[in-house]
């Protein structure tokens, strides 16, 4: 449960700024309650945020509500590229990005925002850039 407070802190911290939310729908092989509760907070307490679901295309990027949907797939194809640079381009100052970072994502890619890898899973993979906290 110590990463609810991380997280809360990290949110509390970022009051004002440009804040995404992104879900990777790539499998519902995930913690689907768990996820649900993680935009619930969001909506909570920034509800400013924008919420972006994608896989290895974006399917959707809406402000975050009260009856905000994440629907998934099966198909297990993750890329983080289009998601991140979707987020450059609207100038986004911290991403939350919930992912078991299995998805493909160029070595060489540079970001010139915050990224938080919010980890659903025991086992958590190295990331390239960001900081990973693992939510389980």
């Amino acid at each position: 449960m110590k990463w609810h407070k991380n997280l809360l802190k990290i949110i509390q911290d970022r009051q004002g700024k440009k804040l995404a939310l992104i879900v990777d729908t790539s499998t519902n092989e995930t913690k689907i309650d768990l996820i649900a509760n993680i935009v619930t907070f969001f909506k909570e307490l920034t509800p400013e945020t924008i919420l972006v679901q994608a896989d290895f295309k974006l399917r959707t990027v809406e402000p975050i509500t009260e009856g905000s949907e994440i629907k998934y797939y099966t198909h297990g194809k993750a890329s983080y590229t289009l998601a991140l640079e979707w987020a450059e381009e609207e100038k986004i100052e911290t991403v939350f990005y919930i992912s078991d970072l299995t998805g493909f994502l160029p070595e060489d890619m540079q970001v010139p925002y915050e990224v938080y890898w919010l980890v659903p899973t025991e086992f958590v993979p190295k990331a390239p850039f960001g900081k990973v906290m693992k939510i389980v």
